[in-house]
This record gives C-alpha cells, structure tokens and sequence, in this order.
C-alpha cells in the first residue's frame, strides 16, 4: 500500500520514540492503531453500500428492459433479476401484511394449568 521497508518503519519508530518518549509512544501507537481501523471499517462500509447502490440500479435497468420486452422472451439474466426484485418485493411486503402480533400457540402443560 504505501510499500514501506523495514528501515523506514525504524526511522520513523526512532523519530516516535524520541519526539513522544518512552511512556506515550505505546499509547500513541494504539490510538494510530484504532484510527486506522476505523478508518477501515468505514471505508468498507462504503464500499458495500456503494455495491448495494450499483446492484440496485442493474436491477432497475434490468427491470426496465423486462418491461419493454415481452416477459416470456426475456434472457435467463434478465429472467433471474425479475425473480430477485419479486422476492425482494416479498420481503418488504411481508412484516406489513400481518394485522395482529404473533401469539404463542404451543399447547399448555401441567404445569401451565396448574399456575392458572
């Protein structure tokens, strides 16, 4: 990445040591250290919302072109991402078609009807 040796990295653990010291040299190297990692971490998630955003917009276009075409002719590509945006469509629509909450429908026990 940045194609660092060796001797540069002990120059520059030697410039560290003498500008911070020997007491804060280590808890600079582990607040670098956390920096970096976040930086990381928020770097891939960009990276994966950039991947959601591109897939959603292939799916768009290709249900646009599903649209402009006949839907039994439609290439096994095409075919797969109308199938794809209809689950997708599924799983939206599925938390909202439930009127009530899910009630525990397991048969009582013994020891159920003897707390009644």
């Amino acid at each position: 990445m940045f194609d660092i040796g060796f001797w540069e990295l002990l120059l520059i653990a030697i410039v560290g040591l003498l500008v911070l010291g020997p007491e804060r040299l280590p808890s600079a190297i582990r607040g670098f250290q956390r920096a970096l990692s976040g930086i990381r971490q928020y770097s891939q998630k960009v990276q994966s919302e950039l991947d959601n955003e591109l897939r959603i917009k292939e799916l768009h276009e290709h249900l646009k072109q599903a649209e402009s075409q006949d839907l039994e002719s439609l290439s096994p590509e095409l075919q797969r991402s109308l199938v794809e945006l209809r689950n997708a469509a599924a799983d939206v629509q599925r938390p909202y078609s439930k009127d009530k909450p899910e009630t525990d429908n397991k048969p009582k026990t013994d020891t159920d009807k003897g707390a009644e």
